[in-house]
């Protein structure tokens, strides 16, 4: 059990370090340096909590409590959760949370399962989620299977894995009485993967105005403190002619497919910025009829992301000034005007940064430390979005294991001493919302906002 000693203050986030220099690391770049000191209120606060017996119990329940999570863990992979489709894996997520205590927790209009564990009152309120979508669809094997010390299932790390923990940690507070002083909104939300679009976190903090902060948990190495997040736009693009055969109308109509294939041309060209990071890619296309037919209809679907709204802005006006002079150059290239192209925004994430100054980020990074782990802070495209781009402080940390494969049929994790990740990421959120007769709560509280 790590316990920490005078010695071991910030000072030392560099000697915690010592044990951070992980491949993974090197793989992801980071995004921000990692302070190189916390406040001296952040320093005190995890002295506290880290020198408390009651919290050094807490913390063995949570190692106590791994097997059972694991259970837990095997039971919620084995219910397909398709986006749009998780209904039956949220009913499940929720008799598991009245079971552990939170006898009022409930699934939302949207399909989120919401449960508050209240604080001793007037502290912050934070929500500690994960998500219950995976990306496989209806009818994918999710049934887990164990061999070479891994547990393999589509879906079990990303987010399953997040799930799990929640509920351990639901379990251990409660058998272990501890009182926090702020409040715990705990959430198993839906919508994280592919076009869920963030629906279900967009829905809690449209519904919910009163929320401090939000630590999420992800399949994350040791030491990793997601800050930055991604923002996303997605199109899907229509071409639509009059079509025609490709003999006897050739040269009076104009293709659709020839028209998306300038577009999609002209996109290719486009630069970027490399800092801030920004992408496009055209993912998916279709259309026409037959190979003797002139196409009349062709479609295409457009993913642009950047680090910076405005970079992703200002990417997204040149690709769609691309697709419409395309239109004009194949009209142009029969004397016609009969092509045309529609855009549909089909994807919506919001992105930012929260702060490395921040008290949310610098007490991951102090929790992080007491643990033997030095701080990544690192960016990508999550459910943090959303608070973030609130301007709410928001981070995505880990909950144990080793995961890999994700979205692939081949993903699993090894949970070996996978409690000491989620014993991590639990001093982190103790850390932020307060004990009571051990440390206080970091995260201020805001002012409530307004619709």
């Amino acid at each position: 059990m790590p316990r920490l000693s005078s010695a071991l203050r910030l000072a030392p986030l560099v000697l915690a370090a010592l044990c951070a220099a992980q491949s993974v690391h090197a793989q992801n770049p980071a995004v921000a340096p990692t302070p190189a000191q916390v406040s001296p209120e952040v320093d005190k606060a995890f002295t506290q909590l880290m020198a408390s017996p009651a919290i050094q119990k807490l913390l063995d329940a949570v190692k106590a409590d791994h097997e059972r999570s694991v259970e837990d863990l095997k039971m919620l992979t084995e219910i397909e959760a398709p986006p749009f489709k998780e209904h039956k894996r949220a009913e499940a997520f929720l008799a598991r949370m009245k079971a552990l205590g939170l006898t009022h927790a409930k699934i939302d209009a949207e399909g989120n399962v919401i449960g508050l564990r209240k604080g001793t009152g007037n502290g912050p309120k934070l929500l500690i989620s994960a998500h219950l979508d995976t990306v496989f669809p209806a009818g994918t094997d999710v049934k887990v299977k164990e061999r070479d010390g891994r547990l393999h299932a589509p879906g079990i790390a990303d987010d399953t894995r997040g799930l799990a923990v929640l509920l351990s940690w639901l379990k251990v507070l409660n058998d272990n009485k501890i009182q926090t002083v702020g409040d715990l909104m705990i959430v198993g939300n839906v919508g994280e993967e592919e076009l869920g679009n963030l629906r279900g976190m967009k829905a809690i903090f449209r519904d919910n105005l009163d929320i401090d902060g939000m630590v999420g948990l992800e399949p994350s190495p040791p030491g990793s403190v997601l800050v930055l997040g991604t923002a996303s736009h997605r199109y899907e693009v229509t071409f639509q002619g009059p079509g025609g055969h490709s003999f006897g109308a050739f040269g009076q109509v104009p293709s659709a497919i020839h028209g998306m294939g300038r577009a999609i041309a002209k996109i290719a060209d486009i630069r970027t910025p490399s800092f801030p990071k920004t992408t496009f890619t055209v993912g998916t296309v279709g259309g026409g009829t037959s190979v003797n037919t002139i196409a009349p209809d062709a479609r295409m679907a457009i993913d642009i992301r950047s680090d910076d709204m405005a970079s992703l802005l200002e990417t997204e006006k040149k690709i769609l000034t691309a697709i419409d002079d395309a239109v004009v150059e194949e009209n142009k290239r029969w004397n016609v005007n009969t092509l045309s192209a529609s855009t549909k925004l089909i994807g919506d994430r919001p992105g930012g940064r929260t702060p490395p100054d921040s008290v949310i980020v610098e007490a991951a990074t102090r929790s992080n430390a007491a643990f033997g782990h030095k701080t990544l802070l690192r960016g990508g495209s999550t459910d943090a979005n959303v608070p973030i781009s609130l301007g709410i402080p928001a981070i995505i940390v880990g909950g144990g294991g080793k995961a890999s494969g994700f979205h692939a049929l081949s993903e699993s994790i090894d949970v070996t001493d996978a409690w000491k990740g989620a014993q991590n990421s639990l001093v982190t959120v103790l850390g932020l919302v307060g004990v009571q007769g051990v440390n206080p709560a970091l995260l201020p509280k805001r002012a409530p906002r307004t619709k």
